[in-house]
Formats: C-alpha cells, structure tokens, sequence
C-alpha cells in the first residue's frame, strides 16, 4: 500500500528546509523529494541575513562559510567606495547549507528521498497523488519547492514571474570582500561574495530588455579583479518578484523561488525562501487541524510581511537604473545608503522606511 504523509515537500532547498523542519516538529508526517544526489551542487551567490536566526531553534553557526563585515561599490570598475554594514552578513555554499538545514529537519522527523524527480500530480477527492521516477507517492497536502526551473507551480496552475537570465562562475581564491559593480551592465550588476576558500561572480539584469550574452561582462570584471577567466560560468536563472500572485490552490502551496520572491533589487532569495517555508508550515499545520481558510492566509501573509515591501523595491529598483550614475553617486556612495540597505537585510528596516529618502536625493536631478 502506498503510504500517505501528511504532507510532501517538492525541493530540499532552503525553502523545503525550512517547511520540513517546522511541520516535523509540529509532529506531522513529512516527505522531501529532491530530484538530485545529496548534498547536490548549487549555483548561489550564498549571501544570508543572521535575520533567518529568529525562526528556528537551532545554531546555524556548522552551515556558514564565512562572516562579512564590509562591502565594496564600484561604478564601471572606477570611483570605487569601501565601508562596513551595521551588522555581520553570512556567507554560505549552499550545498553546506542546505544539507544543514535538512539534517534538522530529518532529526525532527521528517523523511528525504534524493535522485527522485516528479514526472506529474494529480488531485484526488482528499489528496494529491505524486507520479514519481520511481513509485508513485501521497500526501494530503502539497509544497512545491522545487525552484525557478521547476513544473510544479505550472502544474498547480499558479503563476510565476518571468525568468531572468543569471549567470555565476566560481573561482578558487579567498581574502575578498563583498563587491557590487554598477554601470558595467546595462539594468543590472555584478556582485561578488566570499566563501572560505572561494570567490563567487555573479551578473544579472533587473529591468527591460535582456542583453543577449552576459558572459563578456562576467569575463571583464573577473580579469579586472585578477581572476582566471577561463573558469566555467552556470546558467541560473532568477524570479524576481514582479507584484502579488496567488501561491495556493487546492490543498497546496508553491513556496521559495518557485513562489518568485526575490528582491527586486539586492536579488536577495535565501531570506524569502526561508521565510515562505516557515510560514507554508504554519498554515498547512492549520489546515490539518481543520481550518478551512488557512492556505488563503498563506498568500495574504506572504503579500503582507514581503510583497508590500517588494512594491517599495521595485519602486527604488526603477528609479535607480533610470539614473544608474547619478544613484551610484548619491546614494550608493553616501555611506548611510550601506546602513540602510544592511539593515533592510538584516530584517531591522523596511525599503518602505527609506523610499521616501532615496526619493528627496533623487528629485532635484
């Protein structure tokens, strides 16, 4: 007999991570299928705000690589500024992570079936039958997790935002900080973020028009900083939030990148990932103790503590690749913009708090 699980989690990303823990904690029967071997590779810039701290129980400290303490700004690899953020960032390999995360999860309870990959669902009368490249499985509630590339949210029929097209080479140096280069590309940047014995570029576009080929701009920028350039670059797209979508249907949830939750922006994805998982546990907890409503609340909840602030990004996001030279000079250079923006990923401010800010230095211009 097929074994029923109170719920099954599509993707053992940080957002699969976080809905598994919680909901095994809660003492319900959990399912991760993760399409890949275990730890799997995963192409991520990897910075994370302490802020993830205040939804779990435990000590992240075994899972980060390393802890950031500046950032450095470049406007068309010149006029560059060096200044300290307000609190510590983390840096992880999100294959470390990510099986941190799951560990804890797994020690709840919760069970992980790796090199599985869903070939399709189906409702049926109380439950979701997932058609698997093994057996087919069945849970009475569903989280699909399984990231921007993933089927699952098509298959709910639940909308995603458009992908945008990312790239990120690794390279195998330490000693760095965190640097952003503004001007280089066109509505976009390139940011990279150390590990402990490593160097991430990553380069995306966050507005218009996509440029056709972002590898010449990575390769630039990696020669400039005395990088191999010949080190091999990985296509990752990303889903930058783009305005309120609905992210539940019958008995299920779409969480994570899958939810297009990245800040319109920084990029920033692991924090929304993390919380979107948090809170798809609470509500499909709910639901299994019978209240009707409770995956409703899952959308209006997400929308209210990271979308409404998302609108703010967007907003600012607009504004500054309108004027990408004259925000670079009065607003990235001025060292309070450093102190803000830390603080927004830090959780401690909201972009709402400061738009009107950003807005004042900008107008006369």
């Amino acid at each position: 007999m097929t074994t029923m699980f109170d719920c099954i989690i599509v993707g053992a990303g940080p957002a699969g991570g976080a809905a598994a823990y919680h909901l095994a904690k809660r003492g319900h029967s959990v399912l991760v299928i993760e399409k890949d071997t275990w730890p799997r590779q995963k192409p991520c810039g990897g910075g994370v705000s302490p802020a993830i701290a205040q939804w779990f129980d435990f000590d992240f400290t075994p899972a980060i690589s390393t802890t950031v303490k500046k950032i450095r700004y470049t406007w068309k690899l010149g006029d560059p500024v060096e200044t300290e953020i307000v609190k510590p960032m983390w840096m992880v390999r999100r294959d470390v992570f990510d099986e941190y995360l799951m560990k804890q999860a797994v020690d709840q309870g919760a069970k992980l079936q790796t090199q599985t990959e869903v070939t399709g669902i189906k409702f049926k009368s109380d439950r979701w039958q997932v058609n698997t490249n093994a057996e087919p499985l069945e849970a009475k509630y569903l989280i699909a997790a399984d990231g921007t590339k993933g089927p699952m949210a098509k298959w709910l029929g639940l909308k995603q935002s458009k992908l945008r097209q990312s790239l990120i080479a690794e390279f195998p140096v330490s000693g760095q900080i965190p640097t952003f280069e503004f001007g280089m590309v066109k509505n976009g940047s390139i940011w990279g973020f150390p590990k402990a014995d490593s160097y991430s570029i990553s380069i995306a576009t966050f507005r218009g028009s996509e440029p056709k080929d972002l590898s010449k701009d990575l390769t630039q920028y990696a020669n400039k900083m005395g990088m191999a350039a010949s080190n091999s670059m990985v296509d990752h797209p990303i889903c930058l939030w783009d305005g309120d979508k609905t992210l539940h249907t019958q008995n299920a949830l779409i969480a994570g990148d899958a939810a297009s939750l990245a800040d319109p922006l920084s990029a920033e994805g692991i924090r929304p990932s993390i919380l979107s998982g948090v809170k798809a546990a609470e509500a499909i907890d709910q639901a299994l103790g019978g209240a009707s409503n409770a995956l409703e609340k899952y959308t209006q909840i997400i929308q209210k503590e990271w979308g409404a602030d998302m609108v703010w990004a967007g907003n600012l996001a607009g504004l500054f690749y309108r004027f990408p030279g004259i925000g670079y000079k009065v607003g990235v250079k001025v060292p309070v913009a450093t102190q803000l923006i830390s603080k927004i990923l830090c959780g401690e401010l909201r972009y709402a708090d400061v738009i009107d800010k950003a807005k004042k230095s900008l107008s006369p211009f």
